[in-house]
């Protein structure tokens, strides 16, 4: 049973990909993650030798630590964190129980470099309208929550790429683009390990709004007027990327919760 300080693989497993998840955070030495170098969706790589002294960047914040097995290393990175005003907890049965648990992992291999912050960096197409949208939504609740997005002219983006020491993605040529019948959002989600319920019926209607195909998905079209309402609401790529973290952030919700719940207004409802 999970104590106050400890939370279930389960109840995790509900807070990932919401606006609310808490900072994850991995401290398996480098021995045991050079073994399984997967993550826990969001989870980012920190040392618990030196906890004193970056603990304090995530103060008034929540945060999961995550060792091996739950034990010491999650332990006591935890109570430096809550020492420095962190509502800190650890995973029950840490890393081995998540997978004991099949439950998604990120295969960290698959992830860009990342700069002398910490973060990875994307760049794309200016002018977003669906899957330049989608992909950092999925990027930012499932694979690393820093991620830096660079919005820049078409013909630009593979150069700033190479300069910036970006990913370039959606826009052909590059691995993380359109393959066959695939938008870029199905790629994330095949090439990550986040093929769940909710991400597969989410990326039907991204593919179908971003592909012209409507009939892929009942939900499509409604997502395609969404998207392009943003597009028009907002002149900087970045402000309509934040709004459109809100929009992705109900539709997943909807995906992973609403499905079967209908609104009817009783019209037909018998006089008395």
């Amino acid at each position: 049973m999970s104590s106050y300080t400890t939370i279930s693989p389960d109840k995790l497993a509900r807070l990932i990909g919401t606006a609310n998840a808490p900072a994850l955070i991995d401290v398996r030495t480098d021995e045991d993650f050079a073994a399984d170098q997967r993550l826990i969706p969001g989870a980012i790589r920190r040392s618990h030798q030196d906890a004193g002294e970056w603990s304090g960047k995530f103060a008034g914040n929540a945060a999961i630590v995550v060792c091996m097995r739950g034990a010491k290393l999650a332990q006591g990175t935890a109570a430096w964190l809550r020492h420095a005003n962190v509502a800190a907890e650890t995973l029950e049965g840490g890393f081995e129980g998540w997978k004991e648990a099949n439950l998604p992992l990120v295969n960290a291999s698959k992830l860009p470099a990342r700069d002398a912050q910490g973060r990875t960096v994307w760049v794309t197409r200016a002018r977003p309208k669906v899957d330049r949208i989608a992909c950092p939504w999925l990027i930012r609740r499932f694979v690393d929550p820093n991620a830096v997005f660079l919005y820049v002219a078409p013909s630009e983006v593979v150069a700033v790429g190479e300069r910036f020491n970006a990913a370039p993605f959606d826009i052909e040529n590059v691995f993380w683009s359109h393959r066959g019948e695939l938008c870029t959002f199905d790629v994330m989600v095949e090439e990550f390990g986040l093929a769940t319920p909710p991400l597969l019926r989410l990326a039907a209607m991204v593919r179908g709004a971003d592909t012209g195909r409507l009939d892929l998905s009942p939900e499509a079209p409604g997502l395609l007027a969404a998207s392009l309402g943003l597009s028009r609401m907002f002149d900087d790529d970045l402000e309509q990327l934040e709004a459109g973290m809100t929009l992705y952030d109900a539709f997943y919700r909807w995906c992973r919760d609403a499905t079967g719940e209908t609104h009817n207004w009783p019209t037909n409802k018998a006089k008395p």
